[in-house]
């Protein structure tokens, strides 16, 4: 399957068969949310409902939207291109319920999905659940692990526990949050996975965040029970495509291969899929040149993409908050490009086209919008090419010195400059 059938079957499969309304996607701009940078999530737009604020003329969901991690809380930008998984934009496919169904239906509909609909192998297939936390007084989640045991005929042994960081969802310092139930896939050759669920195995990769929202987190940490109770759910798009694509990693599959080959006509360089063995994001290159390639072709293909949404949706480079998270984006591309791939010139803006070609259908907007976000880029380009040069030389000097050194620190003065 191509990721444009993936993407329309996730839709028609909550929107015809199910009785949810398609609400297409919010601006990865976020409109009157100050808590946010970005749009890092499904339920961002859906905020209001949660909170008992707004409501609407329908009480199920669906959409694929539009999220950018790379600052705040949920910040992917240092893993982008070491990574198999983690990206500054990426697509959230998601379904809702304001009010209507809660544990229940979401994990009956999931599992329709996955095993049904895309016919995953059940025994590759495990679960989180929110192990709750006393003090806070908040229960373990019995309920949705008896639910899979009912529904999906899972075993406790496909079934973990895990604490607040992985197992209870919070959109930011506030708002609206619950606990959740992941769902991960597990493919390693002999189905022994189970034991590197939330690890670092590439092999076992949590796939849909079913969040259970119950209540309303308030700045001093303390949690209210909403009016009612809803489900927010986000299936990453990629991650979902690299699985039913049979890839082992999310940059294999068909929507980055215009990318790489994009870059390879400007630059000369061949893209091999390499990566460092760690997926942590923490691994270097080192002497390996042709990893280091593969690492500057994944990170450039996924901030033209971040670059493009993000200026298209009205953001601008400055020296400013979400501008500032823009303008460092676009400087880590060029980097890449100037150091790495050797291209001295300005050449990000020449990307937008194909983003606009790989994702035009499914938003619009880009396409609309291309000539003024390729120009915006283009001048971002040039202001940071003027002075990459000296930079570069800056640092490499005070680099020396502090080899010199015991310890190998660098001068108070040489950070400064």
């Amino acid at each position: 399957m191509t990721s444009q059938e993936i993407r329309r079957q996730f839709i028609d499969f909550f929107v015809q068969k199910h009785a949810h309304r398609f609400v297409p996607s919010s601006p990865v701009v976020p409109q009157d949310d100050p808590t946010l940078l970005f749009t890092n999530a499904g339920m961002n737009q859906f905020k209001p409902i949660f909170l008992g604020l707004e409501k609407r003329d329908y009480h199920r969901a669906a959409n694929t939207q539009k999220c950018i991690r790379a600052g705040g809380k949920h910040n992917d930008l240092d893993d982008v291109g070491r990574s198999r998984r983690h990206h500054t934009f990426f697509e959230m496919l998601g379904n809702w319920s304001f009010g209507d169904y809660f544990k229940r239906g979401a994990i009956e509909m999931a599992w329709e999905l996955l095993t049904g609909v895309w016919k995953l192998d059940p025994s590759r297939l495990h679960v989180t659940c929110y192990e709750g936390d006393e003090k806070a007084g908040i229960p373990r989640d019995d309920e949705a692990a008896n639910l899979w045991r009912e529904v999906a005929g899972l075993d406790d042994d496909h079934i973990h526990f895990f604490g607040f960081k992985d197992n209870f969802w919070v959109m930011g310092d506030t708002g609206p949050c619950g606990p959740c139930t992941e769902i991960h896939v597990d493919r390693t050759p002999d189905k022994t996975g189970g034991k590197d669920v939330n690890g670092d195995n590439p092999a076992v990769m949590e796939i849909w965040n079913l969040v259970f929202i119950q209540y309303n987190r308030h700045a001093d940490g303390h949690l209210e029970p909403l009016p009612a109770k809803h489900v927010d759910t986000g299936m990453g798009f990629e991650r979902i495509c690299q699985v039913l694509q049979g890839k082992g990693d999310n940059y294999a599959i068909d929507l980055w291969q215009p990318f790489f080959g994009h870059l390879s006509k400007l630059s000369g360089a061949k893209y091999t899929g390499r990566f460092p063995a760690s997926d942590t994001g923490s691994a270097d290159a080192g002497g390996d040149d042709q990893l280091r390639i593969d690492i500057a072709l994944r990170a450039i293909a996924d901030h033209a993409r971040m670059a493009t949404f993000s200026i298209a949706d009205g953001a601008v480079p400055s020296n400013k908050k979400r501008g500032a998270v823009l303008r460092s984006v676009i400087r880590r591309a060029v980097r890449f490009g100037y150091q790495v791939l050797g291209i001295k010139t300005p050449f990000l803006h020449s990307l937008v086209p194909v983003v606009a070609g790989a994702m035009g259908d499914a938003f619009p907007e880009v396409r609309q919008k291309a000539g003024h976000v390729a120009e915006v880029i283009r001048i971002e380009e040039e202001s940071f090419l003027s002075v990459i040069d000296r930079g570069l030389k800056v640092f490499e000097e005070a680099a020396d010195a502090a080899r010199e050194r015991p310890g190998k620190v660098f001068a108070g003065a040489d950070l400064f400059n």
